[in-house]
């Protein structure tokens, strides 16, 4: 289960990254969604 919210975590994490982020908000905004994501998938 570990090793899949890791890998989870990671495309949404290189996902985000590709579509880039100017502001250290923006960065901030992007780490929640995914984290939001991860959460919903392992309730």
């Amino acid at each position: 289960m570990k090793k899949i919210m890791i890998a989870v975590f990671m495309m949404f994490f290189i996902l985000f990254s590709i579509q880039g982020c100017n502001t250290v908000k923006g960065v901030g905004k992007d780490i929640e969604k995914a984290g939001e994501a991860i959460q919903k998938t392992t309730n």
